[in-house]
């Protein structure tokens, strides 16, 4: 083998280039324009003058071999196969012929069966964690409680005239894999875990110590055998020691809540990122249709819609009218938990990609 011939990569991400759309592949890092022509659709521009449209439609996520065919028949029919999802499970079907948009459209809604929009000043599909289906430690079912906030939110998902984007995530767990987002559902624990010293005799110790992130977790011996214990009156229920180990079991479905965060950012836009706050908690785990949950999220949604200014997103609208304002809107109660009291809060790091003054 030559000196310069490296050995052919059969590991990690697969190259995307030959993935795209030809469009995609002849304009790449050469696109200078783009359009929300309307709701869910896109047209790109290229500096020949080449044009792109991306018409953008929601995905519940889980589908069946049989939907995914489907779609495939229909990237088929207009994109010459091509289509791709987005990290919040939208599909984008992209054509070259302006005249194909409209069939199209008309295909993902009656066929499919499926919306078109989350495009513009609206609001995306939520990105979730995996839930009841696939998470090793879920408390409650994230991707069901989705189906049920869009199913609430579903003309802000087809139309375009909120202030600003708005990005909406859901977790089934407390260490919130579905990220910081203007509204973010998050499950709560109440207590610290329940130790089963059987099922913690098959774990990797080391690694359920060093998990805890407020050092609540140290090891121990009992009945001659290496085992961990809980500090309890350190411990924040995070649980993310049951994600390492199965015998520190945190989920309890009489005392699990979930609570509803605001105001997160991940952008460096304007203000910079930004952490989320509490808005309001102890909402009921209650599937199949969480309808507490639902309806606390129609209130923010409602009053941010009625009370920010074009282009702020949820965090920079609270923080114009203050917090005072934010639960006279939503009519949420506010308590002791709503005051930041953590010692520890990283008020002073440099979080984005800003420079400091």
């Amino acid at each position: 083998m030559a000196a310069n011939q490296q050995a052919p990569r059969n590991n990690g991400a697969p190259d995307f280039g030959k993935y795209l759309h030809p469009a995609m592949q002849r304009n790449y890092g050469r696109w200078v324009d783009h359009e929300n022509i309307k709701p869910g659709v896109y047209k790109h521009i290229s500096e020949d003058g080449e044009e792109l449209f991306t018409v953008r439609a929601g995905s519940p996520r889980m589908l069946s071999v049989l939907k995914v065919r489907q779609i495939c028949d229909v990237a088929d029919r207009y994109c010459e196969g091509h289509l791709r999802f987005t990290t919040r499970n939208n599909i984008e079907f992209l054509l070259t012929k302006e005249g194909d948009v409209e069939p199209l459209i008309k295909e993902i809604e009656t066929t499919l069966g499926l919306p078109v929009g989350g495009t513009g000043h609206s609001i995306s599909n939520i990105l979730h964690t995996q839930g009841w289906l696939h998470c090793n430690l879920p408390g409650t079912d994230a991707s069901g409680a989705v189906k049920s906030i869009m199913d609430v939110l579903y003309q802000e998902f087809i139309r375009d005239d909120l202030p600003q984007r708005l990005k909406i995530s859901s977790s089934c767990c407390q260490i919130n894999c579905g990220s910081h987002a203007d509204i973010a559902v998050i499950l709560q624990h109440h207590h610290p875990p329940r130790l089963d010293q059987q099922r913690i005799a098959s774990c990797e110790l080391p690694k359920v110590v060093g998990i805890c992130p407020v050092a609540a977790i140290r090891p121990a011996r009992k009945g001659g055998r290496d085992t961990v214990e809980v500090v309890e009156e350190k411990c924040m229920f995070c649980g993310a020691c049951h994600g390492q180990c199965p015998g520190l079991e945190i989920r309890d479905a009489d005392t699990d809540t979930l609570a509803i965060w605001v105001g997160g950012k991940s952008s460096n836009t304007r203000g910079g990122p930004a952490f989320m706050k509490l808005a309001t908690f102890g909402l009921p785990n209650n599937p199949p249709r969480w309808p507490e949950v639902s309806d606390a999220v129609r209130k923010i949604v409602d009053a941010y819609k009625d009370g920010a200014r074009g282009y702020e997103r949820v965090g920079e609208w609270i923080e114009r009218v203050g917090w005072k304002h934010f639960f006279e809107a939503t009519g949420f109660e506010f308590t002791k938990y709503h005051i930041d009291s953590y010692r520890f809060a990283r008020t002073s790091f440099n979080i984005s990609m800003q420079a400091r003054r």
